[in-house]
């Protein structure tokens, strides 16, 4: 019966520990301490198991990002979120779908683990802010001060969409068009003068170590990665032996739209534009094996 009750909160509870965490595989870390947790009190005493089962969560997910906060800052250049293909628990909420788009959990990184937990059961989960004290263990009105000064924080730096969802595949397909065709000035049209491209290898893939800024540096770059040599380099970078047959599709990947490179039927890297007034304003590239297996 425990078991059955918390199975039935799990998916909410994963998506939770993702939101906080940026990572599948530390969430599912929490979620299971969590059952640990569970398993270990009298259920029987439990009058909300939804609202016992997001404060446990929560917590755990809150103390495990302080944790890995430092070892993120040892990471082999930019550190970028876990990829996630489908979004099963979200396909009927668009504030849930938004609160897992790459570039909303890379702002996400820069506000502290309180604020980050705040803002999540708040904006994606629209928890009560009474609820929200009593989950993180503070007054209600410093559960607010957290929401509000974290909501700022976001909107001043979180990338504004003008764009609808099959224009921002439109234009990702035409940005896959330009960079495998090698078309220079189409691809370079496409990206705003202060574009920005953000790698993530962690030392296991080739990606830049440094963000590369400029129109030019980023089309040329975008280029010479896109060309045969350049993803017959990135492949023996992957250890992946011969090379296999190479696919760039559209996808969903954190609830958007991306440019997804396979080799032999296995992703190996993910492009997602961050798009305004109809331009590329930032490029995550995301080329770790290890942020792709959930894809």
């Amino acid at each position: 019966m425990a078991t059955e009750r918390f199975e039935e909160h799990r998916d909410l509870l994963t998506a939770v520990a993702y939101r906080v965490l940026g990572t599948v595989t530390d969430a599912e870390d929490v979620v299971q301490e969590a059952w640990l947790r569970w398993s270990g009190v009298d259920t029987a005493e439990v009058e909300d198991d939804r609202a016992y089962l997001i404060r446990v969560t929560t917590r755990l997910s809150i103390d495990r990002l302080r944790r890995v906060r430092a070892q993120r800052e040892s990471y082999v250049g930019p550190w970028l979120p876990e990829l996630v293909g489908a979004v099963p628990d979200v396909a009927e909420h668009a504030e849930l779908t938004a609160s897992v788009e790459l570039a909303l959990l890379v702002v996400l990184e820069t506000l502290s683990p309180l604020e980050r937990a705040v803002f999540v059961l708040r904006e994606a989960f629209a928890l009560p802010y009474a609820e929200i004290g009593e989950i993180i263990g503070r007054t209600e009105a410093t559960a607010r001060q957290l929401a509000r000064r974290a909501k700022q924080h976001v909107r001043e730096r979180r990338p504004r969409f003008e764009v609808d969802r099959a224009e921002r595949r439109r234009l990702t397909e035409r940005f896959i068009s330009a960079a495998s065709g090698g078309d220079l000035d189409a691809l370079t049209a496409m990206l705003a003068h202060d574009v920005s491209l953000v790698g993530d290898g962690g030392g296991k893939a080739k990606a830049p170590v440094r963000v590369i800024t400029g129109g030019e540096k980023v089309a040329r770059f975008l280029l010479s990665i896109a060309s045969a040599t350049g993803v017959r380099r990135f492949l023996e970078s992957l250890g992946t032996g011969p090379t296999p047959d190479i696919e760039t599709a559209v996808a969903d990947v954190n609830g958007a739209p991306a440019a997804v490179v396979t080799a032999g039927g296995r992703p190996v890297s993910v492009f997602s534009l961050v798009i305004q007034d109809g331009l590329i304003q930032t490029v995550f590239l995301v080329a770790n094996p290890e942020k792709m297996s959930r894809l």
